[in-house]
């Protein structure tokens, strides 16, 4: 059986494709790479996934120059039909600033920047990313930001994860939202990189799109 393809967004400044990928394999996926200059998404691809790093060295703002890549404009489009869309750390400050999901970031409450294990709360199951964990769960995952400082100004966002200890002085403890369908999630901490020894909590995320589509 043909496994499912994964897009895996790369722009200038991406630097957490590579652990992105083994994740999503390790999930028994298949990643599929596209460059930022592509202006359409393989019509074989069932979801994508943006992953950290500097994107354009995070100039203007975090994820700004990011969201006016061609490939944006065609991940939008799948986005509001309703593809599963996931981004991770730089990759959720590129899905705000393209307005695909609600809030944006500031630096973090210290100002400095951050890179440690966190944990954090599950609070909806019923998005292609969390279907395979239970409500209430707690995830440990390292965080690795100095924008990660979440906020929003008028609409709440729908809450999908949230720090058990707040890092950042993100609002309410916001650790991940999605958009109101569910279909396109951001979160800061990195899965990615907790698939190994220390946490496997992770890998839950990239097994629940298999789960999704099963």
């Amino acid at each position: 059986m043909p496994k499912i393809k994964i897009g895996v967004l790369i722009f200038p400044g991406t630097n957490c494709n590579i652990e992105t990928k083994r994740a999503l394999e390790k999930a028994g996926l298949e990643a599929i790479y596209i460059w930022h200059e592509e202006d359409k998404i393989p019509k074989d691809i069932k979801g994508i996934v943006i992953p950290g790093g500097f994107s354009y060295g995070d100039y203007l703002e975090a994820g700004k120059i990011a969201s006016l890549s061609p490939i944006m404009r065609n991940v939008s489009e799948a986005g509001q039909k309703g593809m599963p869309i996931i981004g991770i750390c730089n990759g959720f400050q590129i899905l705000c600033a393209s307005n695909l999901l609600e809030g944006t970031f500031i630096m973090n409450m210290k100002g400095k920047f951050i890179s440690r294990w966190a944990e954090i709360i599950v609070e909806d199951t019923d998005t292609p990313f969390t279907c395979d964990i239970k409500k209430g769960d707690i995830l440990k995952m390292p965080i690795a930001h100095k924008f990660g400082n979440y906020f929003y100004r008028n609409k709440k966002p729908r809450v999908i994860f949230r720090y058990k200890e707040n890092p950042n002085g993100s609002a309410d403890d916001i650790a991940g939202i999605s958009s109101p369908k569910g279909n396109i999630v951001g979160m800061m901490p990195h899965p990615e990189r907790a698939t190994g020894l220390i946490s496997q909590d992770g890998l839950k995320i990239f097994l629940s799109i298999k789960k999704w589509f099963s």
